[in-house]
């Protein structure tokens, strides 16, 4: 079950080219509940402050992960997940991922340079770092979220197939997107017009087959990922927002 239960961050993939990020406030918070089929599995937390960073203006994303209840009582989940942003073009600077897993755990921080497209990478458990070479406008996991929530209205129509390098863990991961639909999404704030987006993802070892995941944003300006619900090998796991602040456009529930 390793990384399954934090997908509530994993899986806001996004995608395209600089984009400016504003669509997003500082102050943002989003909670999410995920369960694992009728089990209360766990939380997601995203926050977002605006900041000056390297001398440049950032947002300074924290993401953290954990499991809840019976689950975290034979797995224990605490993940971590930072990322410094580039306002004016959405590409991250900085991203650190510092997570327990069960028995597992990993340490490592990324810096991204978009000039030369390289990156340095720190594994802070075993205190080494190397230059990897790295592509034009590649996100990390935390950045991809709130690239997509800037894109504009004439970006995000059905039928649209938008790809994107994701960087995660320690390598280059391309992901393909599709809006697939609008639907009403029934929350526990009541029912909100939805874009149905569909990604592309690596079957095998997590996910039952490459089109197992299905993600529903607000159908307005802020894209805020209502649900999210994935068919696992094991068995199906569902995320859902729990509660929200200071997002920047009213949620038209």
């Amino acid at each position: 079950m390793k990384k399954i239960l934090t997908l509530g961050i994993l899986l806001f993939f996004a995608w395209g080219y600089s984009q400016k990020l504003n669509n997003i406030q500082s102050g943002e918070v989003l909670n999410y509940r995920i369960h694992y089929g009728i089990l209360n599995a766990g939380t997601a937390t995203l926050t977002t402050t605006k900041t000056n960073y390297l001398g440049k203006t950032h947002f300074y994303v924290k993401g953290y992960g954990r499991t809840t209840g019976a689950v975290r009582a034979f797995f224990r989940v605490e993940d971590h997940y930072e990322s410094f942003i580039n306002y004016y073009t959405g590409l991250p600077s900085f991203y650190v991922r510092n997570v327990k897993e069960g028995g597992y755990t990993q340490h490592l921080q990324t810096v991204f340079n978009h000039d030369n497209q390289t990156l340095i990478l720190t594994d802070k458990e075993k205190n080494t770092s190397k230059v990897m070479k790295s592509v034009k406008n590649v996100q990390d996991m935390l950045s991809a979220f709130y690239y997509l929530r800037s894109l504009d209205k004439n970006e995000l129509t059905v039928g649209t197939v938008k790809k994107l390098d994701i960087w995660i863990d320690d390598e280059l991961f391309p992901f393909q997107l599709k809006v697939v639909g609008i639907e009403d999404v029934k929350t526990k704030f009541g029912t909100i017009s939805c874009l149905r987006i569909v990604p592309q993802v690596m079957s095998g070892r997590v996910f039952k087959d490459k089109e197992g995941v299905t993600l529903w944003v607000s159908n307005d300006r802020n894209y805020v990922p209502i649900a999210i619900k994935a068919e696992l090998a094991v068995g199906s796991l569902k995320a859902s927002l729990d509660s929200y602040r200071n997002v920047k456009y009213p949620l038209n529930f």
